[in-house]
This record gives structure tokens, sequence and C-alpha cells, in this order.
């Protein structure tokens, strides 16, 4: 008997010193982090404005950690092959994810299976951009402006019609939300993709959409589309003459926007995320890095700290969420 608690005593001792050494691990490994090069899953296809994006920040992320950082495109599944694969990844700091409102915020509600948990397996390290729409119509559609939009939508006899790449996707939702703030009756013709979308507005097959900056800036500078406002609160810089949404239809609070950010898998150590974050803050505060972004279409955002990105997911989850589970697509793809 004697024996026995001896060895439960050696037992617990060696436990303790266990304990104590693992709680020492953490800030040694943030410490020496990385060791190793760092892989950045992104969702979409080489080539991309999100791609594009990654790949110049990359490079700047390499240099500030001493250790190559190589970027994995993965698309597929609607952005959710990747966020599925970086679910299960180490949580070590070593496999990070890009990703979007779409994955994180729309298809956890919109499809009826989801092979991650976007609230339980993953910490945003950096909320970085955010993605615009702009409000398109065809030339020959008589407004220039939203409130004439809004007026000839609710006169006419019958409905306008507008694209999106698909039943669900954030220009979609970012068209019902319109639609819901202002009641005016339009309907959605979904597409598979986005240059077919916009491609049926410039042939006045539908009359309207809210589009990807990148897509449709071309296209409104030949003059075959016409921009009457921008979805996030601010101007763009590759359009300072169109308003925003919420200045041209005098609604304040109206913001309609995707965004990028740079996940890690939720349990990886804080200080290593916090090693990240700050290095993110750095790289994308940086005037070149936001002019870069600018460029693509992109709307720069000074990385808000850990806590204040988490609070702008939920409310973004809310948003989104509520308004599948509105229009009744939940579980629907």
């Amino acid at each position: 008997m004697r024996l026995n608690k001896s060895c439960a005593r050696g037992a617990l001792a060696i436990g303790a010193v266990a304990l104590a050494l693992a709680g020492t691990l953490t800030p040694v490994q943030a410490q020496d982090y990385p060791t190793k090069p760092i892989t950045i899953v992104v969702p979409l296809a080489p080539g991309s404005g999100m791609d594009s994006l990654v790949r110049l920040y990359a490079d700047k992320l390499q240099q500030a950690l001493g250790k190559p950082v190589i970027v994995e495109n993965k698309p597929g599944a609607a952005l959710m092959l990747a966020a599925a694969a970086v679910a299960t990844a180490p949580a070590d700091g070593y496999t990070l994810l890009v990703s979007t409102s779409s994955a994180m915020a729309i298809n956890p509600v919109l499809y009826k299976k989801v092979n991650y948990d976007a609230v339980k397996d993953f910490v945003p390290v950096s909320f970085y951009v955010k993605s615009p729409f702009i409000l398109v119509v065809n030339p020959d559609l008589p407004v220039k402006t939203v409130p004439e939009l809004i007026k000839l939508a609710k006169e006419r006899a019958t409905p306008l019609n507008y694209s999106s790449p698909g039943a669900g996707v954030a220009q979609h939702l970012s068209m019902e939300y319109l639609k819901q703030r202002f009641g005016v009756n339009m309907v959605h013709v979904p597409y598979r993709n986005t240059p077919q979308s916009i491609a049926d507005i410039v042939a006045n097959h539908v009359q309207l959409g809210f589009a990807e900056a990148g897509a449709s800036l071309p296209l409104i500078r030949e003059g075959k589309l016409r921009a009457l406002a921008v979805s996030a609160l601010t101007r763009i810089p590759t359009l300072p003459d169109v308003l925003p949404f919420a200045e041209a239809a005098k609604a304040p609070d109206f913001e309609a926007v995707s965004w990028h950010m740079l996940y890690a898998p939720a349990a990886t150590p804080k200080p290593i995320v916090d090693k990240l974050h700050a290095a993110m803050k750095k790289i994308m505060s940086d005037p070149e890095m936001k002019q870069k972004a600018s460029t693509i279409g992109l709307l720069p955002v000074d990385p808000p700290s850990i806590a204040d990105t988490q609070k702008y997911l939920a409310s973004e989850r809310e948003k989104w969420g509520s308004l599948v589970r509105k229009l009744g697509l939940e579980g629907s793809q």
C-alpha cells in the first residue's frame, strides 16, 4: 500500500513538473516562431484579386519573420474546401487561411453540410481589406442616381431584373439587403460565375447588379456599364467620383461588403497569433500596400485588434445569417 501511495505521489509530482514545463512552452515557441516555412491557404485560384494581394503581403511577411511564406491555392466548394483543410491542420501557426464573408458568415447557414465550424475552428489573425461591390446598371436604363433607381423600381409595372454569380453569394444577398431596406421589388437572375453575370448586364438581358470592383471597373471606364454607387461606407480610390450607397441613398449605416481576413486554427497559441497580428498590422498599414490593394478594387483597412475583429465577425454572421434565413435559403445548398 505504501508503495502504491509512493508511486501515486511520484506520478503526481511528475505530472506537476510536466504541467509546469508545458506552461513554459507557449512563450518559448512564440519567441522562436517561426522555425520553418509558413503556408497560407487561399480559397481562390491563382490570378484572382485575393490571390494577388496575398502574394504581395506573403513576401513582406517572409521578410518580417525570416522564414519562407508559401501561398497554396485550394479553390473549390464555394471557398469551403480551403476552410475545411485548415480547420483540421495543426494549430502551430504554420498553416493559415485567407477567407471571406461567404465562407465565414454566409455558407454556414446557406449550406446543409459544412465541414468546419466558422466560430469554433478559427481565430482571426488580421482583418486587412474590405471587398466592396459596385451597383452597376446597363447604360440604357434611364437612371443616373440611386434615388432615381429606387423610384423607377417602385413605379415600374414589371420588376427590374438583377444578376448575381449565384443564389446565396454576397452579391445576391447585398441586393436583397437593398430590396428589404428600401421596399423595392426586383427579380433575381442567378448565373454560374461573375463574368457571365456582368456580361448579361452589358448585353441588357438583365438591368443591374452588384458587381465586384475588379471585374466591373474596365467596363465602367469603357461606358458599357454605369456605376451608381459603391456598397462600402467610403468611396473607393479607383472610382473617386462614385458615391458610397450610404451617402447616395441617405442611409448612413448601409454597408454590404465582403472582406478578406487571415485566420489560424483556433487552438494556435495566443503569443503566435499576436506575433502574426503585429506583423500583418505593420505590413497592411504601409501606404504602398494600401495603394496596391486599392489598385485591384479592394478597400484597405487598418487592421483592428483581434478582439474588435471578433466583434465585427459576430455582427457580420448575424447580419448575413439572418438574411439567409429570412429569404428561406437556410440549408438550401
